[in-house]
């Protein structure tokens, strides 16, 4: 790498990693003041508040990450642009492509930095910010003993009505169905727990239906071998922000697998995926802009055209997701339309730029 590169990159870190600040401060605080009259609910208050909105800091990072690289590559070339520095970089033969490269090359890093935090950080935030408002405001964490989980294993229906954690389940019903999906039996278990790959419950009293009868019967303790394991149950009571790429991938095969519906965490995996591009596509789409009509102009309206990119590239993107689920479309094409819309723009107007 040449010292040009490192110089235009060094621009572009620099000046994205003021505006993360900036822009994250500015969530982080409307975040604060959203959750304010949650204070006071069980044992939720200030403190809990202080770290509740701290947890939340990589999701709010994670969703703003496009359009903060953009806003960084622009003030950052703009800088460039209005010393003239550009103009004296073309002036030596510098080609346009060749300062698209090293914005492109930077925006390898950032996209690098954006799966990290989208895949561990955003999801582990999320998690425990939900965990403790939960655990302040009624005594259990996110997603455990709030409302009822339905789980479905081949002919098998749980309806767990309380979940205690990820390997101890009470109130129970267990509905099996025959291959018509007419009701074959439905069976009520008072208390379930996992060891040794297995499930074991207890209080288990079932009723049997076939030949215009019903049977009933009872059992202090059952066996119950299947794929359901206390990683799929925590998977299945988690929201699809709070899970990393392995997490989804895993769901959404044990859900295909059991013919449910995977949509929304297929849709949240292949976003996931096509993040890092996104990242790197947008900061490609501030060089013909730098470069062209707004090679003369201030940094607050460089700023004001970037958050206006920025905030239509955010539309597009959540029509798209929500389109791709209404028309049955593929997660990967949903998620990947505006980027690759996007990149056919930054591709066109880079041709143009002289």
């Amino acid at each position: 790498m040449k010292r040009i590169d490192r110089y235009i990159m060094a621009h572009v870190f620099g000046l994205t990693t003021l505006v993360a600040l900036a822009l994250v401060s500015i969530q982080t605080f409307v975040a604060f003041v959203s959750e304010v009259d949650e204070i006071g609910r069980g044992n939720f208050g200030y403190q809990e508040l202080f770290l509740y909105t701290l947890w939340l800091l990589p999701t709010g990072l994670y969703v703003m990450l496009p359009i903060i690289a953009m806003l960084g590559t622009l003030m950052g070339l703009g800088t460039l642009a209005s010393q003239s520095e550009l103009t004296a970089m073309r002036a030596a033969g510098v080609s346009l492509m060749r300062i698209g490269g090293s914005t492109l090359f930077a925006g390898l890093f950032i996209g690098l930095f954006t799966l990290a935090v989208g895949d561990w950080l955003a999801p582990l935030g999320q998690y425990e910010a939900d965990a403790l408002k939960t655990l302040a405001r009624s005594g259990v964490k996110a997603g455990v003993g709030g409302k009822p989980v339905w789980v479905r294993e081949d002919n098998h229906i749980f309806n767990i009505r309380r979940l205690l954690r990820e390997d101890r389940i009470e109130a129970v019903e267990l509905y099996t169905l025959n291959p018509d999906l007419s009701l074959a039996s439905a069976s009520s278990i008072e208390e379930g727990f996992y060891q040794d790959g297995h499930w074991v419950f207890r209080g288990v009293r079932k009723t049997e239906f076939g030949d215009g009868r019903a049977s009933v019967s009872e059992q202090d303790q059952q066996e119950w071998t299947g794929i359901l394991s206390p990683e799929v149950l925590r998977l299945f009571v988690l929201e699809a922000d709070a899970l990393s790429m392995a997490g989804l991938s895993r769901l959404v095969a044990y859900m295909s697998r059991n013919n449910l519906d995977s949509s929304e965490y297929a849709l949240a995996l292949a976003r996931k995926a096509v993040a890092p591009f996104t990242v790197m596509v947008m900061m490609l789409l501030a060089v013909p802009f730098v470069m062209g009509p707004l090679r003369n102009t201030g940094a607050g309206q460089r700023l004001f055209i970037g958050v206006l990119i920025g905030l239509g590239f955010y539309v597009v993107n959540e029509v798209c997701a929500n389109s791709g689920r209404l028309y049955g479309w593929p997660p990967l094409f949903s998620a990947a339309v505006p980027t690759v819309a996007f990149g056919m723009v930054a591709a066109w107007r880079l041709s143009r730029v002289r």
